[in-house]
């Protein structure tokens, strides 16, 4: 009698990427909802927030708490509230205003028109405060500023040009009651600025379009990758002259490779 050929040992099927991992899901499930990719986030900072979030509302599992976020659009908008980066204020760190008006805007001004881009711009303060120190420091300049941010919610309160107190904590007085006269920002500096919702790292940008681009605050919340990724593509939006301000806790790693000099504190030339 013949013994039967010996059967391959079982193997089991291959994982799909993340199969089991309920933060990836659900990181996953929030950018097909509304578009905010959280996965381009620190995961350790990032997972902590969400995980802390949903057991406070009473999900701690967070497949359980991706399925409630899919039927509840307040829900959604309340964890958006809590994880994405939205510290803002008008004239955030003066040092940096100081530098912009007394150096680097007459130095672009001088070569005409100013087109600027707030990048990440959150709910507008930064936008708003350049368009205030281009009216004091450039009078009678042409000066277009476009802020952009993934957050539509962010966007729309941009659009609205309204500040609260808090908003204006460190901001110097007399600029302040001139071009934001309770609290609102006037017509002149309105008239300046636009608002459009834009993922940094997907959005189309065309190269050599920006005489001066902003983007602090934003990148120290990223992966390495990530952050180089959008240093990348913030670089190929200057002209050549143009300079990029990144925030005072931020730089720009190996910048000669984009292209760009260092020119002032946390600022870079395009050259």
């Amino acid at each position: 009698m013949s013994l039967a050929a010996p059967r391959p040992p079982a193997v089991a099927p291959k994982a799909l990427p993340h199969a089991f991992d309920d933060y990836v899901r659900l990181c996953e499930r929030v950018r097909a909802l509304c578009g905010v990719d959280l996965l381009q986030y620190k995961r350790p900072q990032m997972e902590r927030r969400i995980r802390a979030w949903a057991e406070r509302r009473g999900t701690p599992q967070l497949g359980t708490y991706a399925r409630r976020l899919e039927a509840d659009a307040g829900e959604l908008a309340g964890l958006l509230d809590r994880v994405t980066i939205n510290v803002s204020q008008l004239w955030r760190h003066p040092e940096q205003w100081e530098q912009l008006a007394g150096d680097v805007l007459p130095e672009l001004a001088r070569r005409g028109p100013i087109r600027a881009w707030s990048a990440g711009c959150s709910y507008g303060a930064e936008a708003y405060t350049l368009a205030a120190v281009c009216r004091d420091a450039l009078p009678g300049a042409r000066v277009e500023i476009r802020g952009t941010d993934l957050d539509a919610r962010m966007i729309e309160r941009a659009r609205s040009g309204s500040f609260t107190a808090e908003d204006a904590r460190t901001a110097p007085a007399e600029p302040l009651a001139r071009h934001f006269p309770g609290g609102a920002a006037s017509a002149e500096v309105r008239r300046m600025t636009s608002f459009e919702v834009g993922d940094l790292l997907r959005m189309p940008i065309p190269a050599g379009h920006f005489d001066l681009v902003l983007c602090r605050n934003t990148v120290i919340y990223f992966t390495e990758e990530v952050r180089d990724a959008l240093h990348r593509r913030l670089a190929a939006s200057l002209k050549p002259g143009g300079q990029l301000v990144v925030g005072t806790s931020e730089r720009v790693v190996e910048p000669g490779a984009l292209g760009l000099v260092a020119s002032f504190p946390f600022m870079y030339r395009k050259a």
